[in-house]
């Protein structure tokens, strides 16, 4: 009985999430992705995408799509369209920009942690190719690079056109583990897409004195033993219940 009733517990109790559908992260997460409208300093005009990263008006794009910006607004898919966005921070050695528009109470995608992420993964990406606003594309996370510096990419085989740069791209649980910048184009390549991963993103709103809604970093203590620690913490529950040595 006793055996019985601390597998009960230990089944229960244990941490996870369920994978959710395509359907199910794009109906939750289309209100936080945005286009970004760029007018350039030459006259030229511009579409990215971007994303929500804090209800205060707080929003994740690539730092490309707010170079030699003039003036900058996004739409949201509903339509509507803000006032001015300010570029409030860039990172240096990834293409990640942090926007800032006037605005309360939005919704905002949940940033995960990166340093999880595995080949193989399934990956949802929300975006806006060609300036066809909310388009859902799905793929995998094909591979984790790094650079001759240190910096990591995401090699992803979603598809990513003209405009998707700034695009969320979402792991089986909704949460954002990259940020999608640019393909490798020319005859002969097919779906070699890249993404900064999320902690990236994390870093640069910490800089500026944003808590993200996301799924912590790794502590010191190695993550390989916290399903351990779980169950020597159940079992004690479970004994004192039972009042047993």
């Amino acid at each position: 009985m006793k055996t019985l009733l601390a597998c009960l517990l230990i089944c229960f109790t244990a941490p996870g999430l369920a994978a959710k559908t395509h359907v199910q992260i794009a109906e939750e997460n289309v209100k936080n992705v945005v286009a970004v409208n760029v007018a350039k300093n030459d006259g030229t005009t511009f579409t990215g995408t971007g994303f929500v990263v804090h209800p205060d008006g707080l929003i994740a794009t690539s730092r490309h799509v707010a170079d030699n910006a003039l003036y900058m607004n996004v739409t949201f898919n509903t339509g509507a369209v803000s006032g001015e966005a300010k570029l409030v921070a860039q990172a240096t050695d990834v293409d990640l920009a942090l926007l800032k528009i006037q605005a309360a109470n939005l919704p905002t995608a949940v940033i995960g942690n990166s340093d999880t992420v595995l080949p193989g993964q399934i990956i949802t990406v929300i975006g806006n190719p060609r300036r066809l606003q909310n388009t859902v594309s799905s793929g995998l996370i094909s591979q984790v690079r790094q650079k001759a510096n240190g910096v990591l990419w995401h090699q992803i085989s979603a598809p990513i056109s003209p405009s998707s740069s700034g695009s969320p791209v979402f792991n089986e649980n909704g949460e954002v583990i990259s940020v999608a910048f640019g393909s490798y184009k020319g005859e002969g390549n097919q779906n070699l897409n890249f993404a900064v991963p999320s902690n990236y993103l994390i870093q640069l709103m910490q800089s500026i004195g944003y808590t993200p809604t996301y799924t912590p970093l790794p502590s010191a203590q190695p993550e390989g033993n916290a399903f351990v620690r779980h169950i020597q913490k159940s079992w004690q529950i479970l004994k004192r219940l039972l009042k047993i040595a």
